[in-house]
């Protein structure tokens, strides 16, 4: 089972509807015991990093979600759910985040494009994650965002896009996969990216 992390933020019914399209046995739960019990952990997000971490405090879920991934289950982040991973976050001031990819998120420098990055934008492989089988490099997701994570260690990034600057869009590290895109809303491709998270889970 696929736990879908409910934290009163995040399109998370678009996520659970692409999981039962592709055959996933996939639910919205904010329940730790739930979390605790789970194959996989998808953590989807929009709105504010201060927001989402003390709502997963509140909840009482961010003990749940970091043990998961220490004990190596499939994780999947999106938008806020990669952001959070990320040792601080400079929105509104200084906000910390779960500290288990090293660096910081930061706002997109000012310039002459619109800031929330909002759209359709292509995502360049650094490294192709088993999540994006079949789905050739360059192709098209997504995205709605102000801020963009910078990875300590370079060898974390698996995708870039460019939107004024050349920005992290993608990570994998081990069990960790993580995008900026949001795989729920990019149509066909996104629903494929969902149905390889399900078989990394299912070969687990």
């Amino acid at each position: 089972m696929i736990a879908i992390v409910d934290y009163g933020m995040g399109n998370l019914k678009s996520v659970e509807k692409g999981f039962a399209r592709v055959g996933a046995d996939a639910c919205v739960t904010s329940d730790e015991k739930e979390i605790d019990k789970a194959h996989a952990i998808v953590l989807p997000g929009v709105g504010a990093f201060r927001d989402c971490i003390s709502n997963l405090k509140n909840l009482k879920l961010l003990d749940s979600i970091v043990k998961s991934i220490e004990q190596g289950k499939p994780y999947l982040g999106i938008c806020l759910g990669l952001q959070i991973l990320f040792t601080e976050s400079e929105e509104f001031g200084h906000s910390q985040g779960l500290d288990i990819i090293k660096g910081v998120v930061r706002r997109f420098p000012p310039s002459d494009l619109k800031i929330p990055h909002m759209g359709w934008n292509t995502v360049k492989y650094e490294k192709r994650p088993p999540i994006m089988l079949s789905i050739e490099d360059e192709s098209f997701f997504y995205f709605v965002h102000s801020y963009y994570v910078i990875p300590d260690e370079k060898d974390v990034i698996a995708g870039t896009t460019d939107y004024g600057i050349t920005f992290t869009s993608m990570i994998w590290k081990d069990n960790i996969f993580a995008t900026q895109f949001h795989p729920e809303k990019s149509q066909k491709l996104g629903l494929k990216l969902l149905e390889n998270f399900t078989k990394v889970v299912k070969d687990n």
